[in-house]
């Protein structure tokens, strides 16, 4: 007499632990790619934070109309050196010049991430960031370029000596001052 079994065949336990493991590791390459996907459009944000900004400094300082000449260059390779008169506060009394130093200063600082520093690297900015500022006339183009996590085809383009590669990224950020 023939009897029916009862539960499951090896090859059924088999076939469904192959079916969960794979579910399991698409899961965790999803994750990961989300989690580099992420990062890079937070890199993306934070470099249009910075070029905002270095604009806005430009308009609250062109009162005149000629300090933009002074703001055109390359910035974020090399620290620059601390200015004085900080011209932090409203109570001290800064020249056009001066507050030009100091905001280019503070800018070069926040695309080298040395408002987060440890071990005595900075870790707060763009990877390898570079920042330039060219003025003609009343027009103003900041370009930032900096190195992302994943590949991707780079465009070209030169901001600072910045060479072509899979892992460079460029913001670009066009504008009239009056």
């Amino acid at each position: 007499m023939i009897t029916k079994s009862k539960g499951m065949t090896l090859i059924e336990v088999l076939v469904a632990l192959f079916i969960l493991v794979t579910g399991v590791l698409g899961a965790i390459a999803l994750q990961t790619n989300a989690k580099q996907g992420s990062f890079d459009a937070m890199q993306r944000s934070l470099a249009s934070a910075l070029a905002q900004d270095i604009i806005e400094r430009m308009r609250n300082n062109n009162a005149d109309g000629l300090i933009l000449e002074g703001y055109e260059g390359v910035y974020g390779a090399a620290s620059l050196t601390k200015p004085s008169p900080s011209c932090q506060t409203q109570a001290t009394s800064c020249t056009p010049a001066e507050l030009r130093t100091y905001d280019l200063y503070e800018w070069t600082e926040m695309i080298r991430g040395a408002e987060a520093v440890e071990s005595n690297k900075n870790v707060g900015g763009l990877i390898n960031a570079v920042g330039c500022i060219v003025h003609n006339n009343q027009q103003v183009t900041v370009t930032i370029v900096w190195d992302g996590k994943t590949k991707t085809s780079d465009a070209g383009g030169s901001c600072g000596g910045s060479t072509v590669n899979s892992s460079r990224r460029q913001i670009q950020l066009t504008t009239y001052l009056f």
